[in-house]
């Protein structure tokens, strides 16, 4: 059986594409994760690896950072809402500020995400896509956002959503990203929106001239 990939042999392989401990210690004036002396094992083999070389980001999901936990609360709270201010930061809207998803701590483990959203997802409806693949948490997109920004001084997503697995009270799927607005008219920010589902409260009037 193929053992997984050390570390050394991961940063190898995917270079700049790579975000772990020697990332985050260098970027530690900007963003103080808490990076533990027993960093989590690779769960992928060298090989598996070599695949996703170029298309994907391995990144090192910590779950403490400035002495807090981290999840969306608290990096909103560290990174702000205001670009003028400092970016990255967070699209300024409020309306998830009472959803549980937010609150949910980053399991510290090794995480491989795409850094492109794949072509032929593009406007298919959340409920048929994720029959087919896995959708991350809004944790793992989020962290990974600011720490690719940070180290790499690069945007992931940067005019696209991504579908989380998360679902906000009513039940409807939570998409992340897009912190460009294409169009100019909205400032930057790393956004949260909720996909509103149909339901018998969504109806019509007509109306007679």
């Amino acid at each position: 059986m193929e053992r997984n990939s050390s570390l050394s042999e991961a940063m190898e392989i995917f270079g700049s594409d790579l975000l772990g401990p020697i990332e985050f210690r260098k970027i530690s004036d900007l963003f103080p994760i808490s990076i533990p002396d027993e960093i989590p094992e690779i769960p992928f083999t060298s090989d598996f690896l070599q695949n996703k070389k170029g298309t994907h980001l391995l990144v090192l999901g910590l779950s403490r950072f400035d002495g807090k936990i981290t999840n969306i609360r608290n990096l909103r709270n560290f990174f702000g809402l205001n670009a003028e201010i400092q970016e990255p930061c967070f699209y300024n809207q409020d309306w998830y500020l009472q959803e549980s998803f937010i609150d949910e701590e980053l399991e510290q483990a090794w995480y491989l995400l795409s850094k492109v959203v794949l072509e032929d997802t593009r406007a298919g409806m959340p409920h048929v896509l994720e029959l087919n693949m896995n959708f991350p948490k809004a944790v793992i997109c989020t962290y990974a956002f600011f720490v690719f920004f940070l180290c790499r001084n690069q945007i992931l997503w940067k005019h696209d959503f991504i579908w989380c697995s998360d679902l906000d009270h009513n039940g409807d799927k939570i998409y992340v990203g897009k912190y460009n607005d294409i169009s100019g008219i909205n400032k930057n920010g790393f956004s949260i929106h909720r996909h509103l589902s149909l339901r018998e409260c969504y109806a019509a009037i007509d109306i007679i001239y």
